[in-house]
């Protein structure tokens, strides 16, 4: 197996600012409780997001505000909006942003696609080379015992890439939560070490000299937009 590359290499959060990281999972923990419920146990969605904020060691204080503003009954609105881009040398982007404010979401992205000199595509021009799965990664489990507790639980996936005692499985993004409950009840206390819905990329490309320095500048340009929450793309890193 192993069609699909590494989680890694495909997605792109590059060297987020500490404030910037904070604001990311606030809006996400925000709307996500806005539209779930500001229960954790009641809203897996809630649950997962707060998981992960702890894990980028996003303060608690930061987690407890944005689920307190729901309860408060505030008013914000935030879209998930994604732009796709052609980029350097063949490259490709998928740009996903979150914003309360999509014209000023349009006009920041905009300017960087212009100081970089490329191109945005219409929609779906760069999406169908792209698979959208949930990746779930996680140790200690052998593949038997994995297989077993997927067909148990009448789970399909899409791949499954085991490397020593690491094993990430790809499958659709609605099963996320069926397929980390199939894997905790066979180890209650297994840390799972990658947990998301992600854009991987078909097929990857290697890029070099002026066209690698263009990419890079282009993606850390887009990394500084305030409402950028995740880059994929296609270039092998």
């Amino acid at each position: 197996m192993g069609r699909f590359p590494n989680i890694a290499a495909a997605k792109a959060k590059t060297g987020a600012a500490k404030g910037k990281l904070y604001g990311m999972y606030a809006r996400e923990i925000y709307q996500a409780a806005k539209n779930g419920g500001v229960t954790p146990e009641g809203n897996p969605n809630l649950k997962r997001l707060i998981e992960k904020a702890k894990k980028e060691q996003v303060p608690s204080d930061v987690i407890k505000r944005a689920i307190d503003k729901v309860n408060s009954g505030a008013g914000e609105n935030y879209e998930t909006l994604t732009y796709e881009i052609f980029g350097p040398g063949g490259s490709t982007l998928m740009v996903e942003c979150l914003t309360d404010n999509v014209n000023r979401s349009v006009s920041d992205i905009r300017a960087v696609i212009n100081k970089c000199h490329v191109k945005m595509g219409a929609m779906g021009s760069v999406a169908y080379m792209y698979d959208n799965l949930c990746i779930v990664g996680f140790k200690g489990l052998s593949e038997d015992e994995i297989m077993n507790a997927l067909i148990e639980n009448d789970i399909d996936f899409v791949d499954m890439e085991t490397n020593d005692e690491n094993t990430l499985i790809y499958g659709n993004p609605s099963d996320l939560f069926k397929i980390k409950e199939a894997i905790s009840n066979i180890k209650s206390d297994i840390e799972f070490t990658v947990d998301e819905i992600s854009m991987l990329p078909k097929d990857r490309i290697t890029l070099t000299g002026e066209s690698l320095e263009e990419f890079n500048r282009l993606v850390t340009m887009l990394d500084e937009v305030d409402d950028v929450q995740n880059i994929y793309h296609n270039v092998e890193l």
